[in-house]
């Protein structure tokens, strides 16, 4: 499936979340977790835009490294 046509499919069917960290400034980043094996993301300025789609696992790791790097 081409880019193009995966951001197609996602945004169609995609139910997305905002961050609770953007505050209601409309700057963060949006997730679906509805979509399989997948954790696609979109900035939430630009829902039309691109949507990055990224392993499930990969995405998991990003989030606790970041996650723990704020706690310092």
């Amino acid at each position: 499936m081409s880019h193009e046509a995966f951001n197609r499919a996602t945004t169609d069917t995609a139910i997305w979340r905002r961050s609770s960290y953007s505050g209601g400034q409309g700057d963060c980043l949006e997730l679906a977790r509805n979509v399989p094996a997948l954790a696609p993301v979109r900035d939430s300025k630009n829902p039309d835009g691109p949507v990055l789609p990224f392993g499930r696992d990969v995405w998991g790791v990003f989030v606790m490294q970041w996650s723990g790097q704020r706690s310092r």
